[in-house]
């Protein structure tokens, strides 16, 4: 049985994110674990803001195409998902609806239907961004996706890193790890189905 493949991003475009930095992290775990991960950077494809009537008279942005492609490649998804303000970054939600578009026009969630989603968000905050994951599980849930229950949030994630990028404290390292070898298990259960 081939190894399943994940796509792994972080819903922000900033240079220096914690999620970025929390979503590096999650990649390499996945990969041990036994997955091919392809990690991308939001910033690498840029959209406009979602407008009906912009699709309708120029179809789908290059950028979009490009990444439906790579969600249609790929068996699992890992997000790593600020929080601002309580809820999904713009950025994040307007690559959803983009890529729920299709090239002919119109709605099509093929790139997601039956994607095994694994959530993590990091912040500053108290909370780590989990309020946040409740609307990013809401959306991909009512999109087609298998969100797993289990899900990281990283508080306090401006003092979470090393140097180098890892997480500092093994117990969050631990809970990470597990999280992502369910991820791997699920895919490769599904695949055996």
């Amino acid at each position: 049985m081939p190894s399943p493949s994940v796509l792994a991003f972080a819903g922000s475009a900033r240079r220096d994110s914690v999620n970025k930095r929390l979503i590096r992290c999650a990649a390499r775990e996945v990969e041990a674990a036994g997955a091919r991960v392809t990690l991308v950077d939001l910033a690498d494809y840029p959209m406009p803001v979602y407008n009906g009537d912009l699709e309708e008279q120029e179809s789908l942005p290059d950028a979009t195409a490009r990444l439906r492609d790579l969600l249609l490649d790929h068996q699992g998804l890992l997000l790593a998902c600020p929080e601002y303000n309580s809820a999904i970054t713009p950025l994040l939600k307007n690559t959803i609806d983009w890529t729920t578009r299709s090239p002919g026009g119109g709605g099509d969630l093929d790139c997601y239907q039956g994607k095994v989603v694994s959530l993590l968000s990091a912040s500053p905050g108290a909370l780590g961004g989990l309020r946040g994951l409740v609307t990013v599980r809401s959306i991909l849930g009512n999109i087609g996706c298998l969100v797993l229950p289990q899900q990281l949030a990283v508080s306090k994630a401006d003092r979470a890193f090393d140097e180098s990028g890892n997480l500092g404290d093994e117990a969050t390292v631990r809970r990470l790890r597990g999280q992502m070898e369910g991820l791997v298990a699920t895919l490769n259960r599904l695949a055996a189905e």
